[in-house]
């Protein structure tokens, strides 16, 4: 048992307070995010329908100055790379963008 004698989820191993806790906190991050996600999806969109949809398999749409610096989904801000290139980009510096490492 949990605190306050609840008892936990088997699956998540969670009480229902937290639960709770953690959907409030989901519901939260998805409308402050909501709009860049609309800009990242507008980007693949518009990649999608320039290249075709087989050229962007395995890739993502690459933000040369990143949305959150204020870059735009202009066409001369986006390019193609592959989803370890892009995704794994700060790990050769030895630092981690989130600060952890």
């Amino acid at each position: 048992m949990a605190e306050n004698g609840e008892k936990r989820d088997p699956s998540t191993h969670r009480t229902p307070t937290q639960n709770k806790r953690r959907r409030a906190y989901q519901k939260k991050y998805n409308e402050e995010h909501k709009d860049a996600q609309k800009k990242r999806m507008a980007a693949r969109y518009q990649a999608k329908k320039k290249h075709g949809e087989a050229a962007l398999k395995g890739k993502d749409i690459d933000h040369k100055k990143p949305l959150r610096n204020g870059g735009t989904n202009a066409k001369g801000n986006l390019r193609i790379k592959s989803e370890k290139a892009n995704r794994g980009w700060n790990r050769s510096k030895g630092s981690n963008p989130n600060g952890r490492g």
